[in-house]
């Protein structure tokens, strides 16, 4: 699928379909290509938006989790958006667990895959051999149960990124900040219907993180995915979708009712 990336107001982003709204929060290396299956999916009957988070580039927003949840809201005001479907993977599920607590009202219900804000074995210790594309391609194939996922074409884009040292200050201070930001104390203070959608094989966020999200986030419910890494979405596309698809009718066909 090809996509029309939008540029007003500074925002980059991508808008498909029309219906209730489905907004969609990349992690740290994430790219649109990372939720092509959900667009393709949902675009249907709901208006799925991507916004490109300012992680790779400069911008007023701080290099840290809370100033990624900053730029969301600055994006979700300029695009005027209510009664949100929130989805994030890793970083974009710690990100969307950030403003959901700052902007309860405008968020019907959350999703997360893969997030960070407990615990990950993350990259805030640096990239002490990222010119090294062996390791890079390592690394890449770490966050996938199946190596096959790990395209060229993916290594070659995070070998390119990592060689970029403004990109690569940037990712670190990014980072460190996700790390150094736990929100066990917090979540406990989100009431809205939370899905978990976890890979039973996430070396990054293990599962021990999702029992630990599903104790703490008091409206919540869990579903493993067996075969499948830190990126559920991408790596078993049909299965994701499956799940997402059956909690957003069971919920969004309560609130009709």
């Amino acid at each position: 699928m090809d996509f029309e990336i939008k540029n007003e107001q500074g925002f980059q982003y991508v808008e498909q379909g029309q219906g209730p709204v489905l907004l969609l929060l990349h992690g740290l290396f994430g790219a649109l290509s990372n939720f092509e299956e959900v667009i393709d999916y949902f675009s249907d009957k709901y208006r799925v938006i991507i916004p490109l988070m300012p992680i790779y580039t400069k911008s007023k927003h701080g290099a840290s989790v809370d100033g990624l949840s900053e730029f969301v809201h600055n994006f979700v005001t300029f695009k005027g958006l209510d009664d949100m479907i929130v989805l994030g993977n890793s970083l974009g599920g710690h990100t969307g667990l950030i403003y959901t607590l700052a902007h309860p009202q405008k968020v019907k219900l959350l999703v997360l895959t893969g997030s960070s804000g407990l615990y990950e074995t993350g990259l805030g210790s640096g990239f002490p051999k990222r010119s090294s594309y062996e390791y890079i391609q390592e690394r890449v194939g770490y966050t996938f149960y199946s190596q096959e996922t790990a395209t060229k074409e993916l290594v070659d884009e995070v070998f390119d990124i990592l060689n970029d040292n403004f990109k690569t200050l940037r990712i670190l201070r990014i980072a460190r900040s996700a790390q150094r930001h736990y929100m066990g104390s917090e979540i406990v203070n989100i009431e809205v219907p939370t899905l978990l959608i976890w890979g039973l094989n996430d070396n990054i966020t293990p599962p021990r993180v999702a029992h630990e999200f599903a104790k703490l986030l008091p409206n919540s419910e869990l579903h493993f995915i067996d075969k499948c890494g830190h990126a559920a979405m991408m790596e078993q596309p049909a299965l994701f979708n499956e799940i997402l698809a059956k909690f957003l009718d069971k919920h969004l066909q309560a609130v009709a009712q």
